[in-house]
Protein backbone atom coordinates (compact mmCIF):
# COMPACT_ATOMS: atom_id res chain seq x y z
CA UNK A 1 0.00 0.00 0.00
CA UNK A 2 3.07 2.41 0.43
CA UNK A 3 3.11 2.59 -3.23
CA UNK A 4 -0.14 4.47 -3.21
CA UNK A 5 0.79 7.51 -1.33
CA UNK A 6 4.28 8.01 -2.49
CA UNK A 7 5.67 11.41 -4.12
CA UNK A 8 6.43 11.24 -7.90
CA UNK A 9 9.93 12.14 -6.51
CA UNK A 10 10.02 8.89 -4.83
CA UNK A 11 7.96 6.70 -7.83
CA UNK A 12 11.07 7.55 -9.73
CA UNK A 13 14.13 5.31 -10.37
CA UNK A 14 16.79 6.22 -8.06
CA UNK A 15 18.29 8.59 -10.47
CA UNK A 16 15.17 10.51 -10.27
CA UNK A 17 14.77 10.47 -13.64
CA UNK A 18 10.55 8.86 -14.54
CA UNK A 19 10.78 6.41 -17.52
CA UNK A 20 7.33 7.52 -18.41
CA UNK A 21 7.63 9.51 -21.49
CA UNK A 22 5.07 11.67 -21.67
CA UNK A 23 3.31 12.44 -25.34
CA UNK A 24 2.31 16.16 -26.15
CA UNK A 25 2.05 16.51 -30.07
CA UNK A 26 1.19 14.11 -32.43
CA UNK A 27 4.38 14.21 -34.29
CA UNK A 28 5.81 12.89 -31.14
CA UNK A 29 2.99 9.95 -30.64
CA UNK A 30 3.57 9.07 -34.84
CA UNK A 31 7.78 8.92 -33.64
CA UNK A 32 6.95 6.57 -30.85
CA UNK A 33 4.41 4.79 -33.10
CA UNK A 34 6.77 4.34 -36.11
CA UNK A 35 9.36 3.44 -33.93
CA UNK A 36 7.52 0.68 -31.72
CA UNK A 37 5.17 -1.09 -33.90
CA UNK A 38 7.06 -3.72 -35.39
CA UNK A 39 9.04 -4.11 -32.08
CA UNK A 40 8.07 -7.02 -30.24
CA UNK A 41 8.59 -5.06 -26.92
CA UNK A 42 5.58 -4.60 -24.72
CA UNK A 43 4.07 -0.61 -24.87
CA UNK A 44 1.88 0.51 -21.78
CA UNK A 45 -0.37 3.73 -22.79
CA UNK A 46 -2.06 5.75 -20.35
CA UNK A 47 -4.55 7.54 -21.56
CA UNK A 48 -5.44 10.41 -18.30
CA UNK A 49 -6.60 13.46 -17.95
CA UNK A 50 -5.00 16.16 -15.39
CA UNK A 51 -8.82 16.66 -13.88
CA UNK A 52 -9.20 13.26 -13.47
CA UNK A 53 -9.06 12.07 -10.12
CA UNK A 54 -8.47 8.12 -9.99
CA UNK A 55 -5.60 9.50 -12.69
CA UNK A 56 -3.51 11.20 -10.37
CA UNK A 57 -4.31 8.02 -7.86
CA UNK A 58 -2.54 6.11 -9.74
CA UNK A 59 0.36 8.06 -11.88
CA UNK A 60 2.86 7.63 -8.81
CA UNK A 61 2.01 3.79 -9.45
CA UNK A 62 2.29 3.86 -13.03
CA UNK A 63 5.79 5.86 -12.64
CA UNK A 64 7.05 2.79 -9.60
CA UNK A 65 5.98 0.03 -12.56
CA UNK A 66 8.33 2.14 -15.46
CA UNK A 67 10.87 2.03 -12.90
CA UNK A 68 10.42 -1.60 -12.09
CA UNK A 69 10.07 -3.09 -16.06
CA UNK A 70 12.72 -1.09 -17.91
CA UNK A 71 12.25 -3.49 -20.81
CA UNK A 72 8.92 -2.14 -21.37
CA UNK A 73 8.28 1.49 -22.73
CA UNK A 74 5.80 3.27 -20.98
CA UNK A 75 3.84 6.40 -22.84
CA UNK A 76 1.09 8.98 -20.95
CA UNK A 77 -1.14 10.66 -23.64
CA UNK A 78 -3.64 13.68 -21.93
CA UNK A 79 -6.69 12.88 -24.06
CA UNK A 80 -7.79 16.45 -23.91
CA UNK A 81 -4.30 17.53 -25.32
CA UNK A 82 -4.52 14.99 -27.66
CA UNK A 83 -7.92 13.48 -28.28
CA UNK A 84 -7.65 12.07 -32.20
CA UNK A 85 -4.69 9.62 -30.73
CA UNK A 86 -7.46 8.71 -27.65
CA UNK A 87 -10.33 8.30 -29.96
CA UNK A 88 -8.37 6.38 -32.62
CA UNK A 89 -7.68 3.72 -29.23
CA UNK A 90 -11.08 3.82 -28.31
CA UNK A 91 -10.45 5.79 -24.92
CA UNK A 92 -13.93 6.28 -23.57
CA UNK A 93 -12.95 6.25 -19.80
CA UNK A 94 -9.70 7.67 -17.63
CA UNK A 95 -7.26 6.11 -17.33
CA UNK A 96 -7.43 3.76 -19.77
CA UNK A 97 -4.09 1.47 -20.06
CA UNK A 98 -3.75 0.17 -23.44
CA UNK A 99 -0.86 -2.36 -23.91
CA UNK A 100 0.53 -2.88 -27.61
CA UNK A 101 3.02 -5.11 -28.96
CA UNK A 102 4.29 -5.99 -32.60
CA UNK A 103 1.66 -3.00 -33.58
CA UNK A 104 -1.27 -4.83 -31.87
CA UNK A 105 -3.22 -3.84 -28.90
CA UNK A 106 -2.85 -7.11 -26.38
CA UNK A 107 -4.28 -5.89 -23.62
CA UNK A 108 -6.15 -2.93 -21.60
CA UNK A 109 -7.13 -2.12 -18.35
CA UNK A 110 -9.40 0.71 -17.96
CA UNK A 111 -9.79 2.15 -14.33
CA UNK A 112 -7.04 2.66 -11.98
CA UNK A 113 -6.49 -0.87 -10.85
CA UNK A 114 -3.21 -1.55 -10.02
CA UNK A 115 -3.64 -5.10 -9.31
CA UNK A 116 -4.91 -5.43 -12.99
CA UNK A 117 -2.62 -3.41 -14.67
CA UNK A 118 0.61 -5.23 -13.03
CA UNK A 119 -0.93 -8.69 -13.68
CA UNK A 120 -1.21 -7.68 -17.41
CA UNK A 121 2.70 -6.30 -17.75
CA UNK A 122 3.97 -9.50 -15.84
CA UNK A 123 1.96 -11.80 -18.46
CA UNK A 124 2.40 -9.65 -21.73
CA UNK A 125 6.30 -8.53 -21.37
CA UNK A 126 8.13 -11.86 -21.83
Amino acid sequence: MGLLFSSPAAAASDDGVSHVLAIHSKDAWSDQWQSHKDSSKLMVIDFSASWCGPCRFIEPVFKSMAAKYTDVVFLKIDVDELSEVAQQWRVQAMPTFVLVKGGDEVGRVVGADQNELNKKIEQLRA
